[in-house]
């Protein structure tokens, strides 16, 4: 009877461990937000390395309204700056670029913030991102308003569905930062 326990105890444990073990994902107390006609759903952002100048944001937008909008980052209460940003991969070169006038976002349409893709861009950080923490974003939409958005900080490397590094950069290439 004895190692019978043991054996169970052993393999909860072993269960817990492997629970504890899994990478990060979006977490349950992340608040989707209504304005106007967009949906915005999903936000987070994610741990920065100490001494990094600037951080990021992710989230999926969408107009279930007939008519299009575009959306710009106002503030947040992590940086001097918030924008969006383009990344394109232009000649073996990872280009970042504020999206001038606000991301469009077409009726009906759903648009994803990335670690890959268009993102929200935190300039010039206050102080690192952690884990466990919340950046605070407004966001303003030309058409639905404005909405203050809660981004819960998830680990370093952490991307949507849980895979550590969210941006792959095969065959050694680089990543520039456009100052616009």
């Amino acid at each position: 009877m004895r190692k019978a326990a043991r054996t169970t105890a052993l393999a909860l444990v072993g269960a817990v461990a492997f629970f504890l073990a899994q990478p990060s994902v979006i977490p349950s107390w992340a608040t989707d937000y209504d304005v106007g006609s967009i949906h915005i759903a999903q936000p987070w952002s994610r741990a920065t390395p100490k001494g990094a100048t600037t951080g990021a944001g992710y989230m999926t937008i969408t107009n279930k309204g007939t008519t299009p909008d575009r959306v710009s980052c106002v503030s947040s209460d992590a940086s001097a700056q918030c924008q969006i940003h383009s990344m394109t991969m232009e000649g073996g070169v990872m280009k970042m670029r504020p999206v001038e006038g606000g991301l469009e976002i077409k009726p009906g349409e759903t648009v994803k913030l990335t670690p890959s893709g268009f993102h929200m861009m935190l300039v010039k950080l206050k102080h690192p991102l952690e884990a466990g923490q919340m950046v605070k974003a407004t966001l303003k939409f030309d058409k639905a308003g404005t909405v203050d958005v809660d981004c819960p900080v998830m680990a370093l490397g952490a991307s949507p569905g849980g895979a550590a590094g969210g941006m792959n950069m095969q065959g050694g290439g680089m990543m520039q930062m456009d100052k616009h």
